[in-house]
């Protein structure tokens, strides 16, 4: 059973979905630009059956408040701010594209806080060249606004980004979805190799791997989510 949920982040309001046993091991799902925590539908079961898996809507996305004021570092703080408001101790993050942007910013500054990181088709953090995206017509569930802030620092990104990624500790596994996704794939593969120890496995379907595979995604995630379970410390209370 999935459950909807918001808690209040420091003034900003997350929307979250909930599911699995309570006294599990927390994991927690960041989704892509544009998209928000109905985008894991079809991995959520199966993650649920030994993790407590909570899918965030970040800040501009669904149901959690479009703040006006957009950026990796402040969905970063939001993120960090949930764990603390729901004493989640440290956690496995998974993050797709845009959210694991969010989820390696956490690994690097708050390497206490994350246990294993999995980052899916995950672009490095290098300059490109800026592209002015139209908005879709209609109403949309995200704040264009947001977009806009977003798409600008994925264009031009800090470059302490790209230096600290050396300095994370999580155990990391780096997902790719080969030639049929738009990211480059020698830049997913930089990333990785930029990460002490980080795994790489490739899963050609595209961009998207969890949702066109959800069952190679979660055989694959679940495997690594089980590496050092018996070191890992207790859950908080």
């Amino acid at each position: 059973m999935v459950d909807q949920r918001s808690i209040d982040a420091g003034g900003v309001r997350l929307a979250y979905r909930v599911s699995g046993p309570p006294d599990a091991s927390p994991l927690v799902l960041l989704h892509a630009l544009g998209e928000d925590a109905t985008d894991w539908e079809a991995v959520v079961p199966a993650l649920a059956r030994s993790r407590r898996v909570y899918a965030l809507d970040l800040r501009g996305h669904g149901r959690s408040d479009w703040s006006g004021d957009y950026s990796f570092e402040l969905m970063q703080a939001d993120v960090l701010r949930f764990q603390g408001a729901l004493r989640l101790g440290r956690v496995d993050l998974i993050g797709h594209s845009m959210g694991g942007i969010v989820a390696y910013l956490l690994a690097q500054d708050h390497p206490q806080r994350v246990s294993r990181l999995i980052l899916e088709d995950v672009p490095v953090p290098r300059p490109r060249e800026p592209t002015i995206p139209a908005r879709p017509d209609g109403d949309l569930t995200f704040d264009w606004e947001m977009v806009l802030a977003i798409r600008r620092q994925i264009d031009m990104p800090d470059p302490r980004w790209l230096e600290r990624l050396s300095q994370i500790t999580a155990q990391t596994l780096v997902l790719a979805g080969g030639p049929r996704s738009h990211v480059p794939q020698d830049g997913i593969a930089d990333l990785a190799r930029r990460i002490p120890g980080a795994q790489v496995v490739t899963i050609p379907v595209g961009h998207l791997i969890h949702r066109a595979a959800p069952e190679a995604f979660t055989e694959v995630v679940s495997a690594f989510l089980l590496t050092g379970e018996a070191s890992r410390p207790a859950r908080q209370p």
